[in-house]
């Protein structure tokens, strides 16, 4: 039996996970952190994209976060967003066409709270068809 760590994922709206994990693997702001039982307390933001829970038995669960925080302690990991959406549940089609409606976005600019807006789309965007992504290389599709 893999020695693991209770993990919480919760978003504004509902509690999407709550069990054990025997790694999390996530983006911070300064990199990519990996999480396993016993880490050093840590407090962390998160970046947007897809962040994944190994189980005991090794099977993964991804998700995507549109950011948020996360916190480590020896015995509990917590993961706290405003959004987040088991990867399975992301259309894969309408984050691509969110990617070229933001890309046309940036080019179309007319100030710069404009571009700002549209940057952020497009990194909330291109982060959703990440994760997207990382399930389909996981599941080896």
């Amino acid at each position: 039996m893999a020695i693991t760590v209770h993990c919480d994922i919760v978003s504004a709206n509902e509690s999407l996970f709550s069990g054990a994990v025997a790694m999390v693997v996530a983006t911070g702001s300064l990199g990519e952190l990996g999480i396993t039982p016993g880490h050093a307390p840590l407090l962390s933001d998160l970046r947007p994209g897809p962040v994944r829970l190994v189980k005991e038995n090794g099977e993964e669960e991804v998700y995507y976060l549109s950011g948020g925080y996360l916190e480590a302690q020896p015995g509990s990991i917590a993961i706290l967003a405003d959004t987040a959406v088991r990867a399975g549940d992301i259309d894969e089609a309408a984050a691509a066409e969110a990617v070229k409606a933001a890309e046309q976005a940036i080019a179309n600019q007319t100030g710069e709270i404009e571009y700002a807006k549209a940057a952020a789309m497009l990194a909330e965007a291109t982060a959703q068809l990440r994760t997207v992504q990382t399930l389909r290389k996981k599941l080896g599709g």
